[in-house]
């Protein structure tokens, strides 16, 4: 009866069926959750990030990554140059805006 037992152990158990067509399938899925939760937002983001960079014009009021509020007084391809306050003005580089103001808001709180 022994032997009987060691056959019994040593038989393969046969893979499911279907089971190389559901990984694949669970892998598409996988990397499509992925692109819909984390890739397409950023994406999104970027463009919309640029499209601001890019509109950027002389007396726009902006806000910058680094919380400093001004006017934008010059700008060229890179950088920008922003009054923040009288006779003091700072040179940051496009991409560091983070918003652009409405117009009138460094008044309206104190420029």
């Amino acid at each position: 009866m022994i032997p009987f037992i060691a056959a019994a152990h040593a038989q393969g158990a046969e893979p499911p069926p279907g089971g190389g067509l559901f990984q694949i399938v669970f892998l598409v899925g996988l990397f499509a959750i992925f692109y819909f939760i984390a890739i397409r937002p950023q994406r999104k983001r970027q463009k919309e990030h640029q499209d601001l960079v890019g509109s950027l014009a002389k007396g726009d009021e902006v806000v910058t990554s680094a919380g400093i509020l001004g006017r934008i007084t010059a700008l060229d391809d890179n950088y920008m140059v922003l009054n923040v306050g009288e006779n003091t003005t700072l040179k940051f580089q496009r991409i560091h805006v983070h918003a652009k103001l409405p117009k009138g808001t460094l008044k309206a709180i104190g420029d």
